[in-house]
């Protein structure tokens, strides 16, 4: 099963995310913010990243730098969170290599949609190959 880690700051917003994620089947570690993750991605890389873009201290976009920055091959896929969902934000987010972006608040079921593609995806391509 995909390890996913997922960022935010709120644990509300942390907690709904894990609970659906876990109801899928997915394996869920949390962070509540931008330094835990990094600490977290560095311990054991996980499978994919949910990360919120505004948070105290290391904000998404530093995360997001720092993974692109350490990205080995596979790179790591990256989904964005964020309230402030702004061409700004949206452009910055996609400058700096996020995977998937998601404007807060979010639909469940779309980011469901988007973890089943890249797994499933994946799994397609390693049979085909």
């Amino acid at each position: 099963m995909p390890y996913i880690l997922v960022v935010d700051d709120d644990p509300g917003i942390r907690t709904l995310i894990r609970d659906v994620l876990e109801c899928e089947g997915h394996v869920v570690e949390t962070a509540e913010d931008g330094y835990a993750a990094v600490r977290s991605i560095e311990a054991s890389r996980p499978d994919c990243v949910v990360l919120d873009v505004m948070m105290p201290g290391m904000d998404g976009h530093a995360v997001l730098g720092r993974i692109r920055a350490n990205d080995t091959r596979p790179p790591l896929p990256v989904v964005m969170l964020t309230a402030a969902a702004d061409d700004a934000q949206a452009w910055q987010a996609w400058s700096g290599g996020v995977d998937y972006f998601l404007a807060k608040p979010f639909d469940p079921a779309e980011l469901l949609r988007y973890l089943d593609h890249l797994f499933d995806g994946g799994r397609r391509r390693a049979l085909a190959g």
